[in-house]
């Protein structure tokens, strides 16, 4: 690990597995504000508008990846990360330590780089100092530049061997299914960024655990948990993709639990960088390019 500056913040923390690089802010945070491979573009938006800055008492969408709090609340999720975090090492893991809020959480996030399996191991965690159990989930979104998002639909199956639901579907008030940036396939979803279209976003319940946002050549594909037997928020979701003019969101949720005082709950992603990748156009094509992509490049 050393300390860079990067876009005007003074303190960054800069970790490197292999061809991959990321930078973790000191200055506010929880946040990885960059990541790609070394020497190369940045995949994450940086926000230009709050680019370097630090204090204050409203959350600033500085832009990269950050934790909140499910479900969305506007006291509790939307806290803001505008002050400088504490930094320690573990056993291989780089421990990113935000103070107590004034809701008594406390956001961390702990990255491990395992140059074996060419990765980083992200989990993210939120503790509750206060006196009273907490019902909630980890969630982790993630802000791309741009470029299209893609995840895989549950496996078909005849009516006649399941006539039980399998595909979990949310959508928000300002959601439309035809809005051209969407392709609702048979075996895929994919989202594209417009930079000419507003906000655009549903999540779905992925038991395959991965899904992947390509961008300038670079497959960032993340895998995550499922667990069949979570509560999952947002009407039982574990994933969500969102877009706007200036960036493109891929976001995972942990599931819902009642966190004990002086406990926590965990989330766990585990991230992948893959160099020289396009998405098929052809659905069954992109379908097995999806699950290729993900069949060597395991959660655990």
């Amino acid at each position: 690990m050393e300390i860079v500056e990067f876009s005007g913040w003074k303190r960054n923390a800069r970790l490197v597995c292999n061809n991959t690089e990321m930078l973790v802010t000191l200055d506010i945070g929880p946040r990885i504000i960059s990541y790609g491979p070394v020497g190369g573009p940045n995949l994450f938006l940086v926000d230009p508008a709050t680019a370097g800055m630090t204090g204050g008492d409203e959350m600033q969408t500085y832009g990269g990846h950050r934790l909140w709090i499910a479900p969305e609340h506007p006291k509790r999720t939307f806290q803001p990360d505008n002050v400088p975090v504490e930094v320690t090492e573990e056993d291989g893991w780089y421990v990113f330590t935000a103070p107590t809020d004034v809701n008594q959480t406390q956001k961390e996030m702990r990255i491990k780089p395992e140059p074996e399996l060419d990765r980083f191991i992200v989990d993210h965690r939120i503790y509750n100092h206060s006196p009273y159990h907490l019902d909630l989930a980890a969630w982790a979104p993630t802000q791309c530049s741009g470029g299209e998002i893609v995840w895989p639909q549950a496996e078909y199956v005849p009516h006649s061997e399941r006539v039980l639901p399998a595909r979990p579907i949310t959508l928000w008030n300002y959601t439309k299914m035809g809005d051209p940036r969407w392709s609702w396939g048979e075996k895929v979803v994919r989202l594209k960024h417009d930079a000419n279209m507003g906000p655009q976003k549903a999540g779905a319940l992925i038991q395959q655990g991965y899904a992947v946002c390509v961008n300038e050549g670079y497959a960032f594909l993340k895998r995550f948990d499922f667990d069949e037997y979570a509560d999952y928020p947002d009407y039982g979701v574990n994933f969500e993709a969102f877009t706007r003019e200036d960036m493109l969101e891929i976001e995972t949720l942990g599931g819902m639990e009642i966190v004990p005082p002086d406990d926590f709950t965990e989330h766990r992603e585990v991230w992948y960088l893959v160099p020289n990748q396009v998405v098929p156009v052809d659905e069954e094509a992109c379908a097995d390019w999806l699950a290729n992509l993900a069949s060597t490049r395991p959660f655990e």
